[in-house]
């Protein structure tokens, strides 16, 4: 929490996860967030002005709030005087999951992602949600659960969260992959031989559909009430999953761990455009084994 409309966004979507999942609820305040990003604090629920808004009143506007959402929750919260990027990544080596909000003014920056967000996502141990608002808070039983099905384990790491949450849920999952035909001398070296584009297609459409049928028999068959349909789709693979997520509850995704000496997670190219442009909450499932 920092006191902005992104970050009660992101509070009552928490609140909501964590009635459904039976799990206790941790607010978190650092108060030197606005190093960080350009807002202006304010107290929800009275009215001082946002020059007044101390630690103790961003968190009792967000207990409040939570109590008023879903009474039923177990709530703590602590205010951590330190910068909020190492705050959040310390809180989610023990968590279940991150909630942050999106951050951005007006009709186009609205669209960006904060630092504070972005560094979270790229590097936390758990799944980290970034809550793009001003969503409904419950979509509706047809609203699916999209996962974007890659080739990694970490693929396989994010289609087990998001079979989970479309089975918590009693919404249906809808798995996607993008694919695109190669150009011919991506194919060839240099298009020098022979290429048939219809087959090219052809192939690329069913190397996607054969890791769309791993996913939702390997992994599925753990989850067999849940509803799974799957979509291989032409087009890139980011603005597919944008496409995909109008609509939905949630849009799944998985991010790979680094090797050597850089510590975090590849978010890669598809994953920060969904996380910038995805009408739906986005959540990013790190590859932990």
């Amino acid at each position: 929490m920092d006191g902005s409309d992104g970050s009660l966004e992101a509070l009552d979507w928490a609140a909501r996860e964590a009635e459904r999942s039976s799990r206790e609820l941790r607010v978190v305040y650092a108060p030197e967030w606005g190093r960080y990003e350009s807002y202006e604090p304010r107290a929800a629920a009275d009215d001082r002005p946002a020059e007044t808004v101390t630690s103790d009143s961003v968190i009792a506007v967000a207990m409040a709030r939570v109590h008023r959402l879903a009474p039923e929750v177990k709530v703590a919260a602590a205010s951590m005087p330190d910068e909020p990027v190492s705050v959040l990544l310390s809180e989610g080596d023990s968590a279940s999951m991150l909630v942050v909000g999106s951050r951005g003014r007006g009709p186009i920056t609205g669209m960006l992602l904060g630092s504070v967000s972005l560094a979270v996502a790229a590097r936390a141990r758990c799944p980290v949600a970034v809550v793009r608002g001003p969503a409904p808070l419950d979509a509706g039983a047809d609203a699916p659960v999209v996962l974007a099905v890659g080739e990694t384990a970490a693929s396989d790491a994010a289609a087990r969260f998001a079979y989970e949450q479309a089975q918590r849920r009693g919404v249906p999952l809808l798995a996607v992959r993008a694919w695109r035909s190669p150009a011919p001398d991506v194919v060839f070296g240099h298009g020098e031989l022979s290429y048939d584009p219809v087959e090219v297609a052809k192939a690329s459409h069913q190397r996607a559909d054969m890791f769309l049928d791993r996913t939702l028999r390997v992994i599925g068959e753990d989850y067999p009430s849940v509803r799974a349909r799957r979509d291989a789709v032409e087009g890139p693979a980011h603005q597919m999953l944008v496409q995909a997520a109008e609509g939905a509850a949630l849009l799944v995704v998985g991010a790979q761990r680094r090797s050597g000496t850089v510590v975090g997670l590849q978010l890669g190219r598809v994953n920060h455009a969904v996380l910038h442009h995805s009408p739906c909450p986005v959540v990013v499932v790190p590859d932990t084994r």
